[in-house]
């Protein structure tokens, strides 16, 4: 949400995950204009990095089935299922959309023989 600014190089270079998000949820720093139009293709694009880059995490993601992906917090509406429960939980929605689509790109990469063996089955 701070693409081309001083903050995203200071997020990009924290010293952990935590301090990026805190550095990210900072709100006296300017988001982008277009930040509401934009912030669902970014978080699909983070997270399909993230489980393309990380055969650990992808194989839990994999392994969870059919299971519902919520981002169990009261606080926010939009990402997770907010205080009432009825948030959007659009995080989960792209979570799922991800884990849909490993096993398909994994083919098409060449490498899902590797990516299914690492599948562990609860």
């Amino acid at each position: 949400m701070f693409t081309g600014t001083r903050h995203a190089e200071l997020i990009r270079r924290a010293r952990t995950p935590l301090r990026a998000a805190e550095l990210g949820r900072d709100r006296s720093t300017p988001m982008r204009r277009d930040r509401e139009r934009v912030k669902d293709d970014v978080m699909r694009r983070a997270v399909a990095a993230k489980f393309r880059t990380h055969a650990d995490i992808d194989a839990i993601l994999l392994a969870a089935g059919d299971e519902e992906f919520v981002e169990d917090t009261t606080s926010d509406h939009y990402w997770g299922r907010g205080r009432t429960g009825t948030g959007k939980k659009m995080l989960g929605r792209i979570l799922m959309r991800t884990r849909s689509r490993l096993p398909a790109e994994a083919g098409a990469s060449g490498d899902g023989h590797a990516r299914r063996a690492s599948v562990i089955r609860p």
